[in-house]
């Protein structure tokens, strides 16, 4: 069966191969028949819940991913117009340690607000860093510009909106497609005004037959197109008048003219999550492997316009031995899945069709 035959495939269906999400497994050696209960997605990560939290009065929304207890957390930040807040506690050389929620969010550096009531929530429930007598969440957050999807565009994620999702947050499938921090994202804006496609969050997973997990989940609103990596494909992107793909490859190599990106309008933000004991440093390794998947997926990807920015998290679950390198190429694979599937699960809206609508 092709790969884009699976992708339509339901994700909830038992994986008779390597728990990829509904793709094929790896040539670098992995392929292995996995457990028939494995959950996909991000939440296959023990340890891991995920809540969306949905605007109805303009496609906007929040994602909060939370820790059942804490993880060690990293960041790769390669997009030219990032909206984050606490990635420079994430560094390395700096001391904490310990994450207990990431968000994700739509309304540009407005919906960065949505971190605070998270925080509200995990203060609630005597979840945090311990400094002296409080303990402080430790939840860094990044957002992607949505204010020009459906109108009024001060309508955008607050305080309010990630306590919800927070509070939301299970172990159970992730929604995907437009919801959440997905619901207004769009991909495919080098051809100008009114020829985007509307993407959304994907979530994809691997599960090896020693217990080792990776997984991944994304939201996409990229300059660039989707690019499915196994075949070459266009999945979403720049629309023709006739509603087929131009494919922004061609509009690059072509000399035409294209329409510039314009910083901060666009990012596609992420986390990539394993079951591994890592290190602080073997956490940053993780998320900069994994942005990997961002440019076999995007084109192009990390543009001046984008704020691309992706979290990890190592929830230490797993007692076996932890391969930096295994894992970070496995997180690569899984990103560029979940890439995939926020712009195959996604619905249209405000006027702007999806890539399910262009297939009828």
């Amino acid at each position: 069966m092709k790969r884009s035959a699976r992708l339509k495939a339901s994700r909830c269906a038992v994986p008779t191969v390597l728990a990829l999400t509904c793709v094929p497994p790896l040539s670098i050696g992995f392929a292995a028949q996995a457990p028939a209960h494995a959950k996909v997605g991000l939440t296959a990560v023990e340890g891991i819940k995920v809540g969306h939290h949905t605007l109805t009065e303009r496609p906007t929304g929040c994602t909060a991913i939370l820790v059942d207890g804490d993880a060690v957390g990293g960041v790769s930040q390669r997009g030219g117009a990032p909206g984050t807040r606490e990635t420079d506690l994430l560094d390395p050389l700096n001391m904490v340690d310990k994450v207990n929620a990431v968000v994700l969010a739509g309304g540009s550096a407005f919906g960065l607000e949505a971190a605070t009531g998270a925080v509200r929530w995990l203060e609630e429930h005597n979840i945090g860093w311990p400094a002296g007598p409080s303990k402080v969440p430790i939840v860094p957050a990044a957002i992607l510009f949505d204010l020009g999807v459906g109108g009024n565009p001060t309508i955008r994620p607050t305080a309010d909106c990630g306590y919800k999702a927070a509070e939301a947050a299970t172990t159970g499938a992730v929604p995907e497609g437009s919801v959440g921090a997905g619901a207004g994202a769009t991909v495919g804006k080098l051809g100008g005004a009114g020829r985007s496609t509307k993407s959304g969050i994907g979530t994809a997973s691997i599960t090896l037959p020693n217990g080792l997990v990776v997984a991944a989940l994304v939201a996409v609103n990229a300059v660039g197109d989707i690019v499915d990596p196994a075949t070459g494909k266009i999945v979403a992107g720049v629309r023709n008048p006739d509603n087929t793909f131009a494919d922004a490859r061609k509009i690059l190599r072509s000399g035409a003219s294209a329409q510039p990106p314009r910083a901060g309008e666009n990012t596609t933000i992420g986390l990539v999550a394993t079951n591994a004991k890592l290190t602080k440093s073997q956490a940053t390794r993780m998320a900069l492997m994994a942005d990997d998947g961002y440019a076999r997926a995007i084109s192009p990807a990390h543009t001046n316009g984008d704020g691309d920015t992706i979290f990890s998290l190592a929830t230490g679950r797993w007692n076996g031995t932890a391969d930096i390198t295994v894992i970070g190429a496995l997180a690569a694979e899984a990103m560029a899945d979940a890439v995939v599937r926020a712009a195959t699960e996604a619905t249209g809206v405000a006027g702007i069709p999806a890539a399910r609508d262009l297939r009828k």
